[in-house]
């Protein structure tokens, strides 16, 4: 089912699959900024995900002993959330723990996704309860795709992505499977604030850069209208669009962990990057989309 919340400045749709946003408009000229799926470059629009993100090597890991099987970014984004909350411009879904979910991930828990509206600025929380007898572990994060260009104003090229304050960002360094190989290195000789966009960027899959500054924005040397992405809570944060294609849209992707490193099982206890969070505790983390 597709949810609807709005104010003044925007009109936000999600499902409850997933609790995936679907559509991000804003009032003032109707714009879409959010990419609408196309099966050609990327069916997706925004997933979350929870308890993991990316891949893990071989879609195996291993806790207390015991083998378990789970899909790229984790059981949550092909699970349908119950609706918790809802108010003109705020919604809360829902995904508890049960025997479906226990298949891929032994624990029980609660898992919430809180959309919010405030002027132009959608904030997406999460929030994570330990309800098990044991050590919960976990990572999260976002993974929504806007449309490039902005309105159909102007080219791919001409958009760029920059960070309110230069910063020396390390990249995740990749092997051509997408799995970490440990041999991370400077994203940009001398610091990276500003990174132009092009279609060839991507064609060595996605960009993930950590040791970053928390705000990055997305606009035009050409054209107004920009999309500022705020995530305080998140270690990395991710660009991407299918590779090697000339797809017309980029992710931007606050997570707080990593993918599986390449040819190794993981084992969840020693994960690295993983949250564990004690009996009976709760986490919370969030980022902001900002629309101008």
């Amino acid at each position: 089912m597709i949810y609807y919340i709005e104010n003044e400045h925007l009109r936000v749709g999600v499902s409850s699959l997933g609790a995936e946003l679907m559509s991000i408009i804003k009032k003032d000229g109707g714009v879409e900024y959010l990419w609408q799926g196309d099966k050609k470059y990327w069916g997706g629009r925004a997933p979350n995900m929870f308890p993991i993100c990316g891949r893990l090597f071989n879609g195996k890991y291993t806790y207390c002993g015991k083998e378990y099987s789970m899909p790229n970014h984790g059981i949550a984004r092909s699970s349908e959330l119950t609706l918790t909350e809802k108010t003109d411009s705020k919604i809360v879904l829902t995904l508890n723990s049960n025997k479906e979910t226990k298949k891929a991930y032994p624990f029980d828990f609660s898992y919430d996704v809180t959309l919010e509206l405030n002027e132009s600025t959608l904030k997406v929380t999460y929030t994570v309860k330990n309800k098990s007898g044991k050590e919960l572990i976990f990572g999260l994060g976002g993974h929504p795709a806007f449309n490039v260009p902005i309105n159909s104003q102007g080219n791919f090229d001409d958009y760029y992505v920059e960070f309110e304050n230069a910063c020396n960002a390390l990249r995740i360094d990749f092997s051509p499977a997408c799995y970490c190989t440990g041999n991370d290195k400077p994203f940009k000789d001398g610091g990276t604030k500003r990174i132009d966009l092009s279609h060839s960027l991507f064609d060595d899959d996605a960009i993930f850069l950590y040791d970053v500054d928390k705000t990055l924005t997305l606009a035009s040397s050409t054209h107004k209208g920009s999309i500022t992405v705020r995530f305080d809570d998140m270690k990395y944060i991710g660009l991407w669009h299918a590779p090697k294609t000339d797809a017309p849209y980029v992710c931007i992707e606050p997570w707080t962990s990593i993918p599986a490193f390449q040819d190794i099982v993981d084992d969840l206890e020693t994960k690295a990057e993983m949250t564990h969070l004690a009996i009976g505790g709760e986490y919370t983390a969030s980022y902001s989309i900002v629309i101008e």
